[in-house]
């Protein structure tokens, strides 16, 4: 078998007396959508946090691809081709939408100062080229009525879409997605669901944190479970319902 393309190992992280991650170790195969699951207070979001670069781990290493990128920092894994969402999306004061997606491009010409006096048609080409793929995403996702809009005008539903657009303009391999359905309506988490799925089926690998079963039995295969920061199974949706650990520790038993 191919390497996979995350592979997080005897990862730790404590805040003074609290042990958030405690030895977790698992893998997320390229081609798949893999859930993440847990109880409140599991450590799903602190891992994200400690792959993502947001946190450095107390031990452990995190690797990306075959790359070693423990303790690295998020923009260097996002250039790794990793890059994530986050569970309350924060709304870009004094941008519109179309500004709030355009930052999601990676490498552009024009963040080097030297290169807007030296090399300016190469930079008016590459905001040009940015501009059409803001437009076709924001298309693709059902948000090109709202482009003009102040970012901070936005439903936290539609904020959900945005974040999501602007993930998959930096043209990411791995997407780590934090309860992307938090909150939403019904119909609006059909409407993720079927992006997922979509993004997926274009050759997007996913880890999705979530607490809706519903969705997250629906989309991911297979599903690891945390409890108290260690991986305690991991398996398919139905392995996953019947494991009498996973029920004692998150579904209640029932």
């Amino acid at each position: 078998m191919a390497d996979p393309l995350l592979r997080v190992t005897d990862l730790q992280k404590s805040f003074g007396g609290l042990t958030a991650t405690d030895h977790a170790s698992f893998t997320v195969e390229t081609g798949t959508i893999t859930g993440l699951i847990g109880p409140n207070g599991a450590g799903k979001s602190t891992l994200f946090n400690l792959i993502s670069g947001f946190l450095a781990p107390d031990a452990g290493t995190v690797q990306i691809a075959g790359r070693d990128l423990t303790g690295a920092a998020p923009a260097e894994v996002a250039a790794a081709g990793c890059i994530r969402t986050f569970q309350t999306p924060r709304p870009l004061a004094g941008m519109t939408v179309r500004e709030a997606l355009l930052i999601g491009r990676q490498q552009q010409v024009g963040e080097a100062p030297v290169a807007l006096f030296r090399m300016p048609a190469a930079v008016t080409a590459t905001e040009r080229e940015n501009i059409d793929a803001v437009e076709t995403i924001a298309s693709e996702f059902a948000i090109d009525h709202l482009l003009d809009a102040p970012a901070t005008d936005l439903s936290g539903g539609q904020l959900k879409l945005v974040e999501l657009a602007r993930a998959m303009l930096a043209r990411p391999r791995l997407l780590l997605l934090d309860e992307p359905v938090a909150g939403v309506n019904p119909t609006l988490r059909n409407t993720l669901a079927a992006h997922i799925e979509r993004l997926h089926a274009e050759g997007v690998t996913c880890c999705i944190i979530e607490h809706d079963m519903e969705f997250i039995m629906r989309l991911a295969d297979p599903i690891i479970v945390l409890d108290r920061g260690r991986v305690l199974m991991e398996g398919t949706p139905a392995a996953v319902r019947s494991d009498p650990r996973v029920i004692d520790a998150y579904l209640g038993g029932g």
